[in-house]
């Protein structure tokens, strides 16, 4: 089993999205596949159309009340499953905190579902808290959706930091360009010349309507726009990820 989490410190830099393509592709390819949307917000839970609500909570899951696999549900796809959203969700942090080793208690709830799935998709809330630490030290790979901009470059050089101050292997982390348009100057110069201190993907992901477009359909794009330029991107994302 394999943990992928999409995590970035900002919001609206497209990791539900990727979570949502990414885990799509994953399936498609026959392999048991589940994400764990972590978000209070909810948003992947809504893309597959399922009720952002889990019985006792997140509480209820630190607290074995509830074991992961009893409130997992199916999708509408073949070999993807999800593990939804709660708004407890955001009180997550303070129940960590009552346990010992707060910043492990993910990485031991994932422990059960390694016979049940190949991988596991993390969906991530944006900050920096002790939730994120449980993602970062549950997930095998990080991987950091980034806008091709200035703040967006300083955020991915402060996730480098955080991973760094708490033991994070570097090359664990992987960036990817997302939500590009090269009709922006900067956009272009920032893919053409990356400075960055972080493992990048060659892959990017384009501005795209159809990214956008999810909302709607709550799909995949590659079930609605199967040949739009995103969901090909996508496609080739995983592929690129799937070589390491």
């Amino acid at each position: 089993m394999k943990v992928i989490a999409c995590y970035n410190i900002k919001g609206g830099v497209g990791k539900t999205a990727a979570t949502v393509n990414l885990a799509y592709f994953a399936a498609l390819a026959g392999v048991r596949t589940l994400v764990w949307d972590l978000d209070p917000q909810g948003a992947a839970s809504f893309y597959f159309r399922i009720k952002p609500k889990v019985k006792k909570g997140g509480k209820g899951l630190l607290t074995s009340k509830k074991m992961p696999s009893d409130v997992i549900k199916g999708t509408d796809y073949q070999s993807l499953d999800l593990l939804p959203a709660d708004f407890s969700y955001r009180h997550l942090d303070l129940q960590l905190d009552d346990f010992k080793n707060p910043d492990m208690q993910l990485r031991k709830l994932l422990k059960p579902l390694k016979t049940e799935y190949d991988y596991i998709f993390l969906d991530c809330p944006p900050g920096v808290s002790l939730i994120s630490e449980n993602i970062l030290n549950a997930a095998d790979w990080i991987i950091v959706p980034t806008i091709p901009t200035t703040l967006s470059l300083r955020t991915l050089d402060q996730i480098g930091d955080f991973c760094e101050k708490i033991g994070i292997v570097s090359s664990r982390v992987l960036a990817f360009f997302s939500m590009i348009d090269l009709r922006k100057k900067l956009h272009r110069q920032i893919v053409e010349n990356p400075s960055v201190n972080t493992q990048l993907l060659k892959t990017c992901i384009p501005y795209a309507s159809d990214v956008e477009l999810m909302g709607i359909h709550r799909q995949p794009v590659a079930v609605f726009a199967k040949n739009s330029k995103a969901s090909q991107a996508y496609q080739v994302l995983w592929n690129e990820i799937m070589s390491l």
